[in-house]
């Protein structure tokens, strides 16, 4: 592809600094810079090297830029946006990695200048860990990344946001907003929100075990402690403003749990093979389509 002339991170933790390795491997953009509102995350960002400049001040970051994304929690979104929207240059892109897409419409759209292509996207990758050390220019390879183009949006512009996520190493889809956040809700969503309740409840109990939660952990809580080790402030930001659709998918999974229970309390063991076996081919599926391995996992990176 062509490279944008600037490309203008903002915010660098793992996804905004995992972008600007992979943008660099792939020679998508002339000059790279970041800006994030830390001091201190800049500093770390300055030490390991993955832009060309750093600059604490946003307007700074976002002049004459062809591509501004925003790297930023969902709930500071907003603020990001109003902050550099009198920056941006006319025929700029900006998008955002955002893992609501409903709340980025209608907070960023309004704040928009004219001339300014706002194309909303979110990469379906991501690790546990956080901060401008934590990217690595593979995170995005094989891995799909949603684009939320909203009404009346530039085919040009999008078809050139595509196109760098696709040099970024991802598998790239178009997706109406508000059916992105339902399917993540399922996904991404409700899988978070029971990690961070079962590892709770596992920390309330572990004085009662004495330890043995953690001593004797199976591969099963193991995973769920990785997911409920993702960043907070991200998470948080994430229920609040996707809450319709969570609640939605909530409601159905604490139906399917009820029914699981009443197997449980009366010894249906077909109905819970039956459902075991169904659940199994999602698994396979998921592997059949390059989204994770077979192989044993006991800790990833």
């Amino acid at each position: 592809m062509e490279p944008f002339n600037k490309l203008a991170i903002i915010g660098l933790g793992l996804i905004g600094s995992s972008i600007a390795h992979a943008a660099r491997r792939g020679k998508l953009a002339k000059q790279i810079v970041g800006h994030d509102a830390s001091a201190d995350v800049l500093k770390r960002a300055r030490a390991v090297g993955f832009a060309d400049a750093l600059e604490f001040d946003i307007g700074a970051a976002v002049a004459d830029a062809d591509l501004v994304i925003l790297c930023v929690p969902v709930g500071a979104m907003k603020a990001a946006a109003a902050a550099l929207a009198p920056h941006l240059a006319k025929g700029a892109i900006l998008s955002d990695v955002g893992g609501v897409k409903g709340s980025v419409v209608s907070d960023i759209g309004p704040l928009v200048p004219k001339g300014v292509h706002f194309i909303p996207a979110h990469p379906i990758a991501g690790t546990e860990f956080s901060g401008p050390e934590a990217g690595f220019a593979t995170l995005f390879d094989g891995r799909w990344s949603i684009i939320t183009p909203p009404p009346g949006a530039d085919a040009g512009a999008v078809a050139r946001l595509k196109e760098f996520w696709q040099g970024l190493g991802s598998q790239v889809e178009l997706m109406d907003p508000a059916h992105h956040d339902l399917v993540l809700a399922i996904t991404s969503h409700l899988p978070h929100l029971i990690a961070y309740n079962i590892v709770g409840t596992a920390h309330d109990l572990e004085a009662v075990t004495e330890g043995e939660v953690i001593k004797y952990s199976a591969g099963g809580f193991r995973d769920f402690t990785r997911i409920a080790a993702s960043d907070p402030t991200m998470w948080r930001d994430v229920f609040l403003n996707n809450r319709q659709a969570v609640l939605e998918v909530l409601g159905r999974f604490n139906e399917d749990l009820s029914i699981l229970t009443r197997a449980v309390r009366n010894g249906d063991g077909k109905l819970l093979f039956d459902f075991f076996t169904r659940t199994r081919a999602i698994r396979k599926a998921i592997i059949e389509q390059g989204q994770d391995s077979a192989a044993p996992n006991f800790g990833r990176k």
